[in-house]
């Protein structure tokens, strides 16, 4: 038997297309339900300026329906399902079937749908906190845990000790020489190195007189920390923050980040022509430009994502909606 759904956002609209289905059911065999979008945010954004909205089938009608444009949607979609039940479309049953149950498969992606953005900032405080945990750890003679947490992180970033937040020390940082800071130690000088040994870098972890190495470099603190931060500005907006354009995240967070990265490279070579000039970043430098990235990205990402979420829960939200009237 061909079905109706009805959204219908109040009283009124409940009453008159309940009226006019009544009506045509003394004329047409039918099965109707009217679900009510009222107690859904998500439904309420879909159907709330087109309401009531009508599917019958593959046919929908909307806003101002007149009983005689009802009549004929459901007499078309009992022709067609006529004439799918002829040709034996078995995969348009099963779709009937899988259609008024909730699997085990719906309630994950509902919870995942609605829950996804406190697991993401759950995972980036993880990601950004860890790398703090291990000086600490160091710190406090726990070198087996601090140990792992380095070795972890290690593929994921290049834990270059020049490039890197050091606490418990003299300094925050030991820049090269090559950065033009004034008034600060060099890594130069921490590692009695004239030329510096890129392995040596990445395995120096600290001491007592420097402090101990945070597990993720400068930049990529910044950017997952700054994405964390976007990450809750968005739960509080309540997840209405729009995404920005594709050109705006290239300009602002892909072009400095680039630039600042890229022309550090020749820095790291062991031996370059004296006419090729090499640069060195700052810790400022690679927090803003990290900052930025990271912010921007989350701003483009995050809404995107959300989209994506909005209208997966509004799928199973109207499929256990329309289960709940079978039953009633």
């Amino acid at each position: 038997m061909i079905n109706v759904i009805a959204y219908v956002k109040n009283i009124e609209q409940h009453h008159q297309i309940t009226e006019k289905l009544e009506k045509i059911k003394t004329e047409i065999e039918f099965n109707f339900q009217i679900i009510d979008i009222s107690d859904s945010e998500d439904l309420i954004k879909k159907y709330a300026e087109i309401s009531p909205y009508i599917k019958v089938g593959p046919y929908t009608l909307s806003r101002e329906i007149l009983e005689s444009n009802l009549r004929m949607t459901i007499l078309a979609a009992k022709d067609r399902k006529r004439q799918l039940t002829e040709v034996g479309d078995d995969q348009y049953q099963q779709r009937i079937e899988a259609g008024r149950k909730i699997t085990n498969l719906d309630k994950v992606s509902l919870w995942l749908s609605k829950s996804y953005i406190w697991l993401m900032i759950f995972f980036l405080s993880l990601y950004v906190g860890l790398p703090f945990l291990a000086p600490y750890l160091l710190k406090t003679g726990a070198e087996l845990p601090a140990n792992i947490i380095y070795t972890i992180y290690k593929p994921l970033c290049h834990q270059l000790a020049f490039r890197s937040w050091f606490i418990f020390g003299e300094q925050a940082y030991y820049p090269r020489s090559t950065a033009g800071i004034e008034g600060v130690i060099t890594y130069e000088e921490i590692s009695n190195q004239s030329v510096i040994n890129i392995r040596e870098a990445q395995k120096f972890k600290g001491n007592d007189f420097t402090g101990y190495k945070v597990a993720l470099c400068q930049r990529d603190v910044a950017i997952y920390a700054s994405m964390l931060f976007f990450g809750l500005l968005f739960v509080l907006s309540g997840r209405r923050i729009k995404s920005i354009k594709w050109y705006i995240w290239v300009l602002i967070a892909l072009v400095p980040i680039g630039f600042d990265g890229v022309s550090q490279l020749p820095g790291l070579a062991s031996s370059l022509p004296d006419w090729l000039p090499v640069r060195e970043s700052n810790p400022t430098l690679r927090t803003i430009t990290g900052s930025l990235f990271g912010f921007f990205t989350a701003w483009y990402l995050f809404p995107l994502i959300e989209e994506s979420m909005v209208e997966t829960r509004t799928i199973i939200t109207e499929k256990m909606k329309y289960i709940k009237s079978l039953g009633q």
